[in-house]
């Protein structure tokens, strides 16, 4: 089974193909590069969810042979003390946080409006699998448009996304590319700061790549003997 990851930038992708050592084969598709190691198919597809949608489609649709998995992929900011920066976070939901209207009474969701969806459920056997192979913390990640800087929009994230584990800004857009292609999507992030006021001192981006490249290393046998039955199993338990 061949498996689309998708990151926001070069640096995430090659933290996925050092997983495999050696080389990776590249290929071009529309606007990006394709780098095959292992089981996956790695590109960076750009930074926000509008890239990573079309990035996403794109190489979908010029896919030689089918994809049975697409995961988003990188690194992202941790909700304290659930994803403590250098922990991996695996999305049992990929939530469009920001995607709706501010109104007199606060945030609603696209769905609230009475259109559109925010969520973008996993497969369940494979996220437990995956938190199991990899020590990832499982939970929602929120895909947002605007970084979090303070701790007032921590707190309103939360309040309206309780139990969530991490933000990042491309989740949701590979997921809207998986979904419309049929295929199952994953979000696995690795924790380079703690969401909140922002300081850049704090982070702890190269811990955080190489978190990522130990977990894809422990993701391979995941997917490689994930059955065909569970790949097309949408259904929550």
């Amino acid at each position: 089974m061949r498996v689309l990851v998708v990151t926001a930038v070069p640096a995430e992708r090659d933290a996925v193909t050092r997983a495999f050592g050696g080389p990776a084969q590249v290929r071009e598709v529309p606007g990006a590069e394709v780098h095959r190691a292992g089981p996956f198919d790695i590109l960076a597809g750009g930074v926000g969810p509008a890239a990573a949608a079309a990035a996403a489609a794109f190489a979908l649709a010029a896919a030689p042979e089918p994809y049975g998995l697409v995961v988003s992929a990188g690194i992202g900011g941790g909700f304290a003390p659930a994803a403590p920066v250098g922990s991996l976070v695996v999305a049992t939901g990929i939530v469009a946080a920001d995607l709706g209207a501010e109104t007199p009474d606060g945030f609603v969701p696209v769905t609230g409006l009475g259109f559109g969806r925010d969520v973008i459920l996993p497969p369940d056997t494979l996220v437990r699998e995956v938190a199991a192979a990899t020590g990832a913390v499982p939970g929602p990640v929120l895909t947002v448009s605007t970084v979090t800087g303070s701790a007032d929009r921590t707190a309103a994230l939360l309040a309206t996304h309780p139990g969530a584990v991490a933000e990042a800004m491309e989740g949701f857009g590979v997921a809207e590319a998986a979904d419309r292609a049929g295929v199952p999507v994953l979000e696995l992030r690795a924790v380079s700061n703690s969401v909140g006021p922002r300081d850049r001192d704090a982070w702890r981006i190269g811990e955080a790549l190489a978190a990522l490249t130990e977990a894809f290393g422990k993701l391979a046998p995941v997917v490689e003997g994930w059955t065909h039955h569970d790949r097309h199993d949408r259904n929550r338990d």
